[in-house]
């Protein structure tokens, strides 16, 4: 067995960290501390919000030393691309960790997401559309044996939620105006990307797609094994699109599989990837649980 080595993905609305010893996961962690809360407003990083995802980096600090993971890498995402006060989070962070986060493009996020997602798939079943929705922006890859090309759009649960569903439940306008946005997004991905909507395999990735997945079986007890690679089918994204977006908070929040803390950007997550379907004329996608994380994971036990 290799030593083992870490991974953390510090994104717009989640803090995630895999330690892996290159045969097997370790551990895997997920945290909310929605780092990108009002970036898109004010353009710089939330005092509050900087100091709960640091207390997570400690957390995963402590973890790391207790797994024997002396090498880390930290990609910083979305809201630190739009932060022009990174450099103070990412020192206070290199603090913790002994290593500097890296602010990656969103080409560079897509790529890394493809790596970790096509890795155990059988190559004969592409090609690959892999798309991943955050917090900020949606990430875009697609290709077959190799990555054929890759586009990140500012476009995510927690910036859509914020400029534009202001009501709870959201207003039918607001909805309405939040697809047409996605839309306009879309369509500027497939001008740039014109394979994004002719894949044998549509992969999605992160937690608005494996939440829907989540909450379309009713899994009570949130369950990866189960979740990874669940075919989430057209119609049950538009039902639970539907029954999300018409539910105030209050009650939104008792669907099982629906994390508590993602209750309130789920709404603006579901545009995103109901939009992809209606869009692009998808008929099912394949849920992945490997993504981002595990790319960063295999980019330090095997350097391409």
């Amino acid at each position: 067995m290799a030593e083992p080595v870490a991974a953390i993905d510090c994104g717009t609305n989640s803090v995630r960290l895999l330690v892996s010893d290159g045969e097997r996961p370790l551990l895997r962690l997920m945290r909310i501390t929605r780092l990108g809360q009002g970036v898109d407003a004010t353009g710089r990083l939330d005092p509050a919000a900087v100091e709960r995802t640091l207390d997570v980096l400690r957390e995963y600090k402590g973890e790391m030393d207790r797994l024997g993971a002396t090498r880390v890498r930290m990609a910083a995402t979305s809201a630190s691309r739009d932060a022009a006060n990174r450099d103070e989070f990412f020192a206070a962070a290199e603090e913790i960790l002994g290593t500097r986060p890296e602010l990656l493009s969103g080409e560079e996020e897509a790529q890394l997401s493809y790596r970790g997602a096509t890795s155990a798939l059988d190559p004969t079943e592409g090609p690959f559309v892999v798309i991943d929705i955050g917090g900020g922006s949606t990430e875009f890859a697609v290709g077959g044996t190799q990555l054929e090309g890759a586009v990140s759009v500012d476009m995510g649960c927690v910036r859509l939620t914020e400029k534009y569903l202001h009501g709870d439940p959201p207003l039918p306008e607001e909805l309405s105006n939040a697809l047409s946005i996605v839309e306009q997004h879309l369509q500027d991905v497939q001008r740039v990307l014109p394979g994004v909507s002719a894949p044998t395999r549509f992969i999605g990735l992160a937690g608005t797609v494996t939440n829907v997945a989540a909450v379309e079986i009713g899994l009570a007890t949130y369950d990866p094994e189960v979740i990874h690679h669940f075919v989430l089918t057209h119609e049950a994204v538009e039902d639970v699109f539907r029954t999300l977006a018409t539910e105030p908070l209050a009650d939104r929040v008792h669907n099982p599989g629906l994390e508590r803390e993602r209750a309130d950007v789920i709404v603006g997550g579901c545009c995103v990837l109901v939009q992809l379907f209606r869009t692009y004329g998808f008929e099912e996608c394949l849920v992945s649980e490997s993504d981002i994380l595990d790319g960063l994971v295999m980019s330090l036990l095997d350097p391409v």
